[in-house]
């Protein structure tokens, strides 16, 4: 069992899709069959095989979204500690290489989303910052080396 830590918002958009999978398109996967089981012979019907397989995956999806929901676990952001980098918390770093500054949040792996400056707690980067504090260097392992991250600011 894995558990996953979710914010409010993200912890509802997996219910909604979830929710969304059940109620829509599981009822269209099977009125997908049973056209296509209609239209006469099984064992020639390739339409037949195609939504039989569809609907596989998708249960599959939906199986898979079940154990995400109930293994999930909400986290209060009033209550997070900001004197080191955890999930949910917000970090300023400084590439020692170049000096470039970047801020990002580290949140769940279905959260992420690079555009908008969220990074999973299980990227390379993610991994790397998790329990430095402020001051601390990120030794953080790329697929061409190693670069060091200076921690500037950890928030909520």
């Amino acid at each position: 069992m894995k558990v996953s830590y979710y914010t409010e918002e993200g912890f509802k958009k997996l219910k909604a899709e979830l929710d969304y999978l059940r109620d829509v398109e599981r009822p269209k996967a099977s009125q997908a069959i049973a056209e296509a089981r209609d239209k006469g012979d099984l064992s020639e019907n390739a339409e037949y095989d195609a939504a039989k397989e569809a609907q596989g995956l998708l249960e599959l999806k939906i199986a898979k979204m079940e154990e995400l929901v109930s293994n999930a676990r909400i986290i209060d952001e009033s209550q997070l500690d900001t004197s080191k980098v955890l999930v949910l918390s917000t970090v300023k770093i400084k590439n020692k290489t170049n000096n470039a500054v970047m801020t990002y949040t580290l949140v769940a792996e279905s959260e992420a989303d690079l555009k908008s400056g969220k990074i999973s707690v299980s990227s390379p980067i993610g991994k790397g910052l998790l329990g430095k504090s402020v001051g601390d260097i990120a030794e953080i392992k790329v697929p061409n080396g190693t670069i060091q991250m200076e921690i500037i600011e950890i928030t909520r």
